[in-house]
């Protein structure tokens, strides 16, 4: 990671100490895994659940005379994320041999990019807030690298009392390192960094970004200094897998820091963990350096080199992205609240692009925000587990813009519809939940609600806002059906208040 500053000091982002502000400065080095069948350097299966040890080629367990054989679709989504990134993509990058030891590493080595990577310097928009206003900061953080290179296995020590195993079904997995600049100054910058990442790499299709199973983490980078002052010694906190933990572990080491340097001490240059349940990061091992890694160019792969066709293809396929999908919805007339929630998540932008295929924008995204998405929320499920299809929320919607229903039964429709299932317009006209549009009937309504409550009536007349009341009677005597319209053209006539 270079140590360029690009940034202004910023003093809203300044932490207080003892002795004056401290500024913090992070970088992040996030591993995605790959979407892909395969895994990088062999055709051993990429299947997230497996038993142990079930996705293991003689490429990924290093047996004797294996040779690496580059997988071109890893290649292609590595060139799809950069694109995705604003950033350079390299017509000729070169696979490097970075030599270190763990028991989960078969080589004793692992196959990366180093001095001449897949992707070059890049930018990711990210949005900060809200602040107590309820406005958003654009914050341009930049990238440094996106480089391809093959997952370690995995030790797992709470199977045996004396003894560790080693599942290495991720060993030879592709990952895309995404190397921040260290442009990032506080938790919350950091917090909406990864969580735009994931949201990139999943509308493109290269990564599932779900960090509870791996396919995700974060190594995080923190040091603290005086405000506009030099770089200080930073720590690396390793193998972060939750964007929530990702905030705490930096509010955390940066507090922690500030504190030692305060009392006088220096900061160590090391690699640290950190523990969720006690909220604190701890030592794991002093801090290597590129040297101590002994890269070398490795001699079983040939320079990966392609042209601008190459390149110019793979661009051609992209799909909308966030940035765009959020502009373009607001340019249909939604709110920049509303489009930012409805492409938070692709699973929710399709869901809404279904929704609102053919009907009023504003009025889809009212349902899919207010309605699906907080029924989602009550009951814990996420939108891929939602029990009203696009079909039949936009079904409720055309019945809602055609009369049939009205807005109140159209609530009673939907949670019919999310307990039960069913066709909208089927369920409608099996159990007569169609509204009444007949004035006649309305009217007689209207006159019984007056008739009986002749002092509402002087009340009404008096102040003509509890007009309110005589409608909400009529609608509760008409079970929701009555067209509320025409209830409140009716009350306000027969009330003497137009």
């Amino acid at each position: 990671m270079s140590l360029i500053d690009t940034r202004t000091p910023d003093p809203k982002r300044f932490i207080p100490g003892a002795t004056g502000d401290w500024e913090v400065v992070i970088g992040m080095e996030v591993h995605a895994q790959v979407l892909s069948q395969s895994k990088l350097f062999s055709a051993a299966s990429t299947k997230f659940g497996a038993e142990p040890n079930a996705n293991v080629s003689l490429v990924d367990a290093a047996m004797p005379g294996m040779l690496p054989v580059i997988n071109e679709e890893c290649v292609k989504q590595a060139v799809r994320t950069g694109l995705g990134l604003n950033a350079q993509i390299n017509k000729r990058s070169v696979f490097d041999r970075k030599n270190y030891f763990y028991p989960d590493l078969p080589q004793g080595y692992q196959i990366s990019q180093f001095k001449q990577p897949i992707v070059g310097e890049g930018k990711v928009q990210i949005a900060v807030g809200p602040d107590k206003q309820g406005g958003y900061e654009e914050v341009e953080i930049g990238i440094e690298r996106l480089h391809l290179e093959q997952d370690a296995g995995k030790s797992m020590h709470d199977q045996h009392p004396s003894m560790s195993y080693v599942d290495l079904n991720r060993s030879g997995v592709a990952l895309m390192e995404i190397v921040s600049k260290p442009d990032i100054r506080s938790s919350d910058e950091a917090k909406a960094y990864l969580t735009k990442l994931r949201q990139i790499v999943r509308y493109l299709g290269t990564c599932d970004g779900n960090m509870d199973e791996g396919s995700m983490r974060a190594d995080v980078n923190v040091s603290v200094r005086k405000p506009g002052g030099p770089f200080g010694t930073r720590c690396e906190i390793k193998n972060v897998n939750s964007i929530r933990f990702v905030g705490q572990a930096i509010e955390y080491e940066a507090r922690r820091q500030i504190a030692i340097l305060e009392d006088g001490g220096s900061i160590d240059q090391e690699t640290r963990l950190f523990d969720p349940v006690k909220g604190e990061t701890r030592s794991m091992r002093s801090k290597e350096e590129a040297h101590d890694y002994r890269y070398f160019p490795d001699p079983d792969l040939l320079p990966l080199e392609f042209d601008d066709a190459f390149i110019a293809a793979l661009a051609a396929e992209l799909p909308e992205l966030p940035d765009d999908k959020r502009a373009r919805l607001m340019a249909a007339g939604l709110t920049a609240y509303d489009a930012s929630v409805l492409t938070s998540e692709k699973a929710i932008s399709d869901y809404f692009e279904d929704v609102a295929k053919g009907r009023d924008a504003k009025m889809a995204a009212n349902w899919v925000i207010n309605d699906l998405l907080g029924a989602l929320n009550k009951a814990g499920k996420a939108i891929e587990e939602t029990p009203v299809s696009a079909d039949q929320l936009g079904g409720i919607i055309d019945l809602i813009k055609d009369g049939t229903i009205s807005g109140k039964l159209a609530k009673d429709l939907f949670e019919i519809v999310w307990n039960e299932g069913g066709e909208p317009a089927a369920i409608v006209e099996a159990r007569g939940m169609k509204q009444v549009t007949d004035t006649g009937a309305i009217e007689k309504a209207v006159h019984d609600i007056i008739a009986a409550n002749p002092d509402k009536v002087a009340q009404a007349k008096e102040k003509p806002t509890l007009a309110g009341w005589f409608v909400g009677q009529v609608m509760k005597a008409t079970g929701g059906k009555a067209a509320p319209q025409a209830v409140q053209d009716l009350v306000k006539a027969k009330l003497g208040l137009e």
